[in-house]
């Protein structure tokens, strides 16, 4: 994104005033835009409420009103906090172009995978509370308040890199939008050590949540050592597919300018990872199924369906078929010249992946159970209603920052505007 023209610096004193301005347009800016723009807010809002409903009988009435149950405890919530921290690490792959590579078209659009970053933490973050059952309970995970049991629990480690990486972009995007707004050149020294820290930060929390569960010894479907590779390359896929999208509609429905090749940069990255992630699939169903023995009953339950039990198996299915059709059409020569192809391959992409780390993962390590029960989950209505609503609330923050920073880095927002 484009700087806007430098401005005489601000003197320091002044930045007690500044600091309010800033906040103020933020907020007239995030609040105001025409029909589209209300129309989009408005039904996230909606659905945000409905799953605040939902959520709010699940506080009351416990995780029983779930589908979850003693031998299925992990389920749509955590299956897609799974694939939200892989959104949020899938978006380093537009800061490794700008910043390792020097790529100067991407450079100009960075931020969007950076606020990305934030907004899928947020969404993690919110389904690890909503599977607590009781958000009062948050506390038992905090350091010093709680029994933090770092650094023995893998799921301390999650908290730690999780915070971590939030904080990282909190501070890099926050940096570099007030110092636009003053009408300043950032200084490197203040972001840039963080912006390659968030890189190295990125890949740890995608790895931290992968030994999360290939640890569980007693849940052999996950106790893989490419289990981590896979979750990075899966997360390759969805972060670069998400801002494909969100660049486009950010070209199309604002005077932001957004070049081609940002977008061809991160096309030419999902021609690999999607092909990646299909061969990791692969391997891993290849060395569970060819194998055979007692421990492969998850895989075959998952892929085949076990003793008459088979609720995953069209689940499943569906996700590599949506993944095998959107690899071909970004291999397809048609795709470089009709943007709609890439298009429908991003959509495929996002969802294929989204199936395969939650109803594809999470659940078949539970069935069958430690007691050889077959006990199925399917997520009920309430769980949708929650699941929407936290995407819902991360879109939201998605669109509010991103509709700040354009107007930041366009100069719509700017220090001097407010000081009449």
């Amino acid at each position: 994104m484009q700087a806007p023209p430098t401005v005489p610096d601000v003197a320091p004193t002044a930045h007690t005033r500044t600091y309010p301005q800033f906040l103020w347009q933020a907020l007239r800016v995030a609040t105001d835009g025409g029909l589209p723009f209300y129309a989009w807010m408005t039904a996230l809002t909606a659905v945000f409420l409905v799953g605040v409903n939902a959520f709010a009988h699940q506080t009351v009435e416990g995780l029983a009103l779930t589908a979850m149950s003693d031998h299925v405890s992990w389920g749509m919530y955590i299956g897609n906090f799974t694939y939200g921290v892989g959104l949020a690490a899938g978006a380093v792959m537009m800061v490794i172009p700008a910043y390792l590579y020097r790529d100067e078209a991407m450079h100009d659009v960075v931020i969007v995978g950076e606020i990305l970053a934030i907004a899928a933490i947020v969404v993690s973050l919110a389904f690890v509370n909503v599977d607590l059952g009781r958000i009062d309970r948050i506390w038992h995970m905090m350091p010093v308040v709680g029994r933090f049991h770092w650094p023995v629990s893998m799921l301390t480690w999650d908290v730690v890199v999780l915070s971590g990486y939030l904080f990282l972009n909190l501070h890099v995007v926050g940096y570099l939008l007030y110092t636009r707004f003053l009408g300043r050149t950032p200084d490197p020294r203040w972001y840039v050590p963080f912006v390659f820290l968030s890189i190295v930060w990125a890949v740890s929390i995608h790895t931290v949540t992968a030994f999360l569960y290939s640890g569980l010894g007693g849940r052999p479907f996950w106790n893989t050592a490419i289990l981590a590779p896979r979750f990075i390359v899966s997360a390759f896929v969805t972060g670069p597919a998400f801002i494909v999208l969100a660049l486009q509609v950010v070209r199309r429905l604002t005077h932001f300018h957004v070049g081609d090749p940002p977008i061809s940069t991160l096309v030419a990255i999902l021609r690999v990872t999607v092909l990646g992630n299909l061969f990791l699939l692969g391997s891993e169903v290849f060395t569970e199924l060819y194998s055979g023995g007692t421990h492969t009953a998850s895989a075959r339950y998952l892929y085949f369906g076990l003793h008459g039990h088979h609720a995953l198996v069209p689940w499943i299915w569906s996700a590599i078929t949506m993944n095998v059709v959107a690899g071909a059409l970004l291999l397809s020569s048609s795709a470089r010249r009709q943007l709609w192809r890439i298009d429908v391959a991003c959509v495929l992409a996002l969802c294929g992946v989204w199936i395969e780390k939650g109803l594809g993962l999470i659940v078949p390590g539970f069935v069958p159970s430690s007691l050889h029960e077959l006990v199925e989950y399917l997520p009920n209505q309430l769980e949708w209603k929650v699941t929407l609503g936290v995407w819902a609330l991360g879109l939201m923050v998605f669109t509010i920052g991103l509709k700040v920073a354009i107007a930041v880095f366009s100069g719509q927002m700017h220090a001097q505007k407010g000081a009449a």
